[in-house]
């Protein structure tokens, strides 16, 4: 393997800031990492926009948060099955041939992650949706309560207020 020798510019903005002390990956190597990423994240957008398409998604979502938790709001059309009741109920509310997608409270919260290896482990396709429920709720998308479907207005700050998308 060859290496080549950093240029003078590349070596002075290593020294000066922490973006660069670490190089970036090589262009094969990145492939290969976001590629693996996205086939184990998906986010509110795509999913909202699955959902509303008017036909079978292709996945089944998933909210493993707390009964308490899925009564103050959750997504409209997700199977409420909580992280511990998993192993025991999977099998009769999921079609094994259906890729599943978890989310949970928000990035500050591990839940989707722990309910995505839970059926991992029972043979599921799964993927996390990022941002869980509070960037669902911050893109502007509706949840659903006891007292019916409830909408807020998108966080500029998160996702695009207005029409279109944020094209990525």
């Amino acid at each position: 393997m060859t290496t080549t020798r950093p240029t003078t510019a590349q070596t002075s903005a290593t020294r000066a800031n922490a973006v660069l002390r670490v190089p970036p990956a090589a262009p094969a190597a990145a492939a290969a990492y976001f590629g693996a990423s996205l086939a184990f994240h998906t986010d509110p957008f795509d999913v909202a926009a699955a959902l509303a398409a008017g036909e079978d998604p292709g996945f089944a979502l998933v909210d493993p948060r707390s009964t308490e938790a899925w009564e103050q709001g959750h997504i409209p059309g997700a199977l409420h099955l909580p992280t511990a009741e998993i192993p025991a109920r999977a099998e009769r509310l999921l079609d094994e041939s259906v890729p599943v997608v978890t989310y949970c409270w928000g990035p500050g919260c591990n839940g989707g992650t722990r309910a995505a290896l839970a059926l991992a482990e029972l043979g599921y396709q799964v993927k996390e949706m990022l941002g869980g429920i509070e960037y669902w709720i911050r893109e502007g998308f509706e949840t659903e309560t006891g007292r019916g479907r409830e909408r807020r207005d998108a966080d500029p700050l998160t996702a695009l207020v207005g029409p279109g998308n944020c094209g990525c």
